[in-house]
């Protein structure tokens, strides 16, 4: 196998927001420093790569040298973490509806 590197076309600041909420997530479930494979950051690529790109698992677990098990349990935990950040939709729909928005 060869390696080589690669440039993923997303804002670095996205990078560290992502990298920041997994963060927190990770000090919520109270794990400990140094006890992933994956820094938060790192984590927060392979995220972006998967979205951006659709960049197959297997090919992610290679590229971070983890498991595709792992792979896939940073993806959806990382998915999970964000979706948490969204606000609800009824919120939404009920603000847009309160500034006099007739369609969203």
């Amino acid at each position: 196998m060869i390696a080589y590197g690669a440039t993923l076309d997303v804002a670095r600041e996205l990078a560290l927001f992502v990298a920041r909420v997994l963060h927190a997530e990770r000090r919520a479930r109270g794990t400990r420093r140094g006890r992933r494979a994956l820094t938060p950051y790192r984590q927060a690529v392979l995220v972006l790569a998967w979205f951006r790109d659709a960049v197959p698992v297997h090919r992610l677990a290679a590229d971070h040298r983890i498991g595709v098990a792992t792979a896939y349990r940073y993806l959806h935990e990382a998915i999970t973490a964000l979706a948490a950040q969204a606000p609800d939709l009824h919120d939404v729909l009920e603000q847009r509806r309160a500034a006099g928005d007739a369609h969203v």
